[in-house]
């Protein structure tokens, strides 16, 4: 059975990898219609399909104890689907990146040059409980140039298999091979650690999911490994800010979807500010649900809401209706606490004080800084991408939400009139 799991997912693999240099050549005209017969599919009848499975993926999820955060990640609705249908929709609708020329400059030999941005190959993407990723993955991988391996949680089978069949419906109808979107059809866990060691036949995995699934895929896979990791993101209340809008964007980013990586996780108030921010921010988190984990400082100021955090607290992704509360004693204290305790994904400050919160993009280091805004706006349909493959809070080679462009590479091309080397 082994050898045949892994012949399986070989094959699969290497017929993703041909069809990746099929699509990387393909008409912009003729990807953008691939997403748009994706799109109008999952807005019609084969959507309700994808609902139907959906609702069989949950009844399981329930019946085997996945926690409230999974089975939201988990829940495709109608305006959920409808969502996904408008982000294929907007990548359909986006500059396609594939073959742009980039810093152009003629040599003083009269060699002209510049670099090219062209796909990366085939990527694999390994994921956990969103069904919505593969729709995401797909669009974006197809649009620029790339195949994509798919290798979805087994909580979302039925799923990710119903929206693959759509996409590969639509790439055939554009007579593109089904390859190009493909996902490996097994759940057996042996699949990823396969799929993971095709040197030569993967060219990068990116792994979105738990820490869990993103060490493991780390330190055993032998291809590039483009890290989405967790996201303790913070919200700074820094002395000059505007509490009403401190209040809005507190809430915000922790209680609009609190089961999302770009949810907060740590509230962070200047001291002097404090007595007159947190008894109201307590009162307004305890009338939604939230539990509140408060230092020495912040505790006496939070109300019923709050118990006392534990020393692990602050290094902790609760994807709940839960949040950490420190008092920190100025701007230097909260960027030294969000050194120790951040994973790189979202950092904001809320000020009146143009400098500091400068200071706060400057110095803090994460995918996405902001000033005066939620966190919860690292997102690639947020930022305007269409969709996002994941955040990446690793460096080599993107930083933040994967688009279009953050999909391709670069190489460089010359063009001469016979120039040799001296």
């Amino acid at each position: 059975m082994a050898e045949d799991l892994e012949q399986l997912v070989t094959s699969l693999a290497r017929h993703a990898k041909q069809a990746a240099r099929t699509l990387a050549a393909a008409e912009t005209t003729r990807k953008n219609m691939v997403l748009l017969r994706a799109a109008a599919a999952l807005r019609g009848p084969e959507g309700d399909a994808v609902l139907a499975a959906n609702e069989q993926d949950l009844a399981d999820g329930r019946a085997n104890g996945l926690s409230r955060a999974l089975l939201d990640r988990l829940e495709l609705t109608r305006s959920r689907l409808d969502a996904v249908a408008e982000g294929v929709e907007t990548i359909a609708a986006l500059p396609d990146p594939v073959g742009e020329l980039l810093d152009p400059r003629r040599l003083p030999n009269g060699l002209e040059t510049s670099r090219m941005r062209v796909p990366l190959g085939l990527i694999g993407i390994v994921y956990e409980s969103r069904p919505n990723v593969t729709a995401d993955a797909a669009a974006l991988c197809i649009k620029s140039g790339n195949a994509v391996l798919l290798r979805g949680g087994s909580e979302a089978y039925r799923s990710n298999r119903a929206i693959a069949d759509i996409f590969g419906s639509a790439l055939e109808a554009e007579g593109l091979p089904r390859e190009c979107a493909a996902l490996l059809p097994t759940t057996d866990r042996e699949a990823t650690s396969i799929m993971i060691r095709l040197d030569g036949v993967l060219d990068v995995v990116i792994p979105r999911g738990g820490a869990e699934l993103i060490h493991f895929v780390a330190e055993n896979a032998r291809v590039p490994v483009i890290r989405h990791g967790k996201g303790v993101c913070h919200v700074f209340v820094e002395r000059e800010a505007d509490l009403e809008m401190a209040t809005r964007i507190v809430i915000n980013s922790k209680t609009q979807r609190p089961g999302v990586c770009n949810a907060a996780e740590t509230l962070l108030v200047d001291a002097t500010i404090a007595a007159a921010f947190l008894p109201a921010l307590g009162a307004a988190m305890a009338q939604r649900g939230v539990r509140l984990h408060a230092d020495e400082r912040s505790l006496p100021l939070l109300g019923a809401a709050a118990v006392a955090a534990s020393p692990g607290s602050w290094d902790t992704e609760y994807l709940a209706l839960e949040l950490n509360v420190a008092v920190v004693d100025d701007l230097d204290a909260a960027i030294a606490h969000v050194a120790r305790h951040g994973s790189h994904h979202t950092e904001s400050i809320v000020t009146r004080n143009a400098d500091k919160g400068r200071r706060w993009v400057r110095e803090v280091d994460a995918s996405l800084v902001l000033v005066n805004a939620s966190t919860r706006f690292n997102d690639g349909h947020q930022l305007g991408l269409g969709a996002e493959l994941g955040i990446s809070t690793t460096k080599l080679h993107a930083y933040g939400p994967m688009g279009l462009n953050e999909l391709c590479t670069t190489k460089w091309v010359g063009y001469g009139t016979g120039q040799v080397r001296q």
